[in-house]
């Protein structure tokens, strides 16, 4: 397996020629893409892992997976992946999904088409790229039984492979459970002046997609009052917690939930928290690039991920949340149904990017 961080990576050339697909039903689906905006197109029958499949995706060779989830679940995925299905390397892609995002544009505009399965922590992505005919129509068997119907595209172009808290955190070292915050409007508290840490929405999708909820619940004058609270700036989602964790700073006001329990159960003094107001959720969705260099191993990776084998591994060993039913979360994590959650209007927060991005540098000075 080979992994790459992507953040302002130079654009590469397709790679490998564009192999024979197996159906001919799926040659036709890769051709149309997935609807656009305006247009409907019934859902493609569900899709079962055959030997014809994992013959076709074994002659391509390799799979190019370019996704927002932190490279070290990325990397476990794409191992167990490998060892299921030995002759298919995974190729893994990680940056923030607003960089993802940036990139497909880039390359789609230069006539490369790199990537065969896309993941981001914005789902607006997938719906422009649905929109733009990007996406080929493509349904795991497990998502089309298994996942709720406002979790996975009525097209089948997309569907949620994992959800992801945003949550406040602290170091248990340098913060007492009495006197950590235990609301987002705790941290506007002036004791918490120059000790919080925070992503950034115009890096990562997961705060992107926060920063949307909040100003939904709380309005923009929250943010604009946390901005006046020197906060730390980080890129991605997967970075306050490990702030955190060395102690650099004593709060973090968002970042992945999924990180502070890696981090937890490897001995760092974190902890989170779910705010009173309600925690952020952010539904990360995947989809199959309609040119993807490697369909059939496009196809044979998106079943893995979508399976009960690949989302339990990413719970267990990434702490991302499910919405296979059959996926068991570990023992001492709180479970999703006891958090009041904040959730998402991709429609509107869609609309909202642009606002978003500037009010946040008015407020940040980012």
């Amino acid at each position: 397996m080979r992994d790459r961080l992507i953040a302002n990576a130079p654009l590469r050339g397709a790679a490998g020629r564009f192999p024979p697909i197996a159906a001919a039903a799926f040659a036709l689906a890769l051709a149309i893409g997935c609807a656009s905006a305006g247009a409907r197109a019934a859902a493609p029958a569900p899709t079962p892992v055959t030997p014809d499949l994992i013959a076709a995706a074994k002659s391509e060779g390799r799979v190019v997976f370019y996704t927002a989830v932190d490279v070290q679940v990325a990397e476990k995925l794409g191992a167990a992946f490998e060892a299921k299905y030995p002759g298919v390397a995974v190729q893994v892609e990680r940056s923030g999904a607003e960089r993802i995002f940036q990139r497909i544009s880039q390359e789609y505009g230069s006539g490369i088409h790199a990537a065969d399965i896309v993941d981001s922590s914005d789902v607006t992505h997938l719906y422009v790229w649905k929109r733009d005919g990007l996406l080929a129509p493509f349904v795991p068997a497990e998502v089309a039984e298994k996942w709720p119907a406002d979790e996975r595209d009525a097209d089948g172009c997309f569907a949620a492979d994992r959800a992801t808290l945003s949550v406040i955190g602290y170091n248990t070292k340098q913060v007492k459970p009495e006197d950590a915050p235990k609301s987002f409007a705790d941290l506007l508290e002036p004791k918490w002046r120059g000790k919080i840490v925070k992503a950034h929405p115009g890096y990562s999708g997961t705060i992107m997609t926060a920063t949307f909820e909040l100003s939904r619940a709380l309005g923009w004058d929250y943010l604009e009052k946390l901005g006046k609270q020197r906060v730390l700036q980080v890129q991605s989602s997967t970075e306050p917690p490990k702030k955190l964790a060395l102690g650099e700073r004593p709060v973090m006001a968002d970042g992945n939930e999924y990180n502070l329990f890696e981090l937890k159960e490897k001995g760092s003094p974190v902890e989170a928290v779910y705010p009173t107001e309600g925690t952020p959720l952010i539904a990360a969705s995947a989809g199959v690039m309609k040119d993807a260099p490697h369909p059939n191993a496009a196809r044979l990776f998106a079943t893995f991920l979508f399976s009960q084998e690949g989302q339990q591994l990413m719970s267990d060993v990434g702490g991302v949340r499910s919405f296979h039913p059959d996926v068991k979360e570990k023992a001492g994590r709180k479970p999703m149904s006891e958090i009041k959650l904040l959730k998402s209007d991709p429609a509107e927060q869609e609309k909202a990017v642009e606002t978003i991005k500037q009010k946040y540098a008015e407020y940040f000075g980012t």
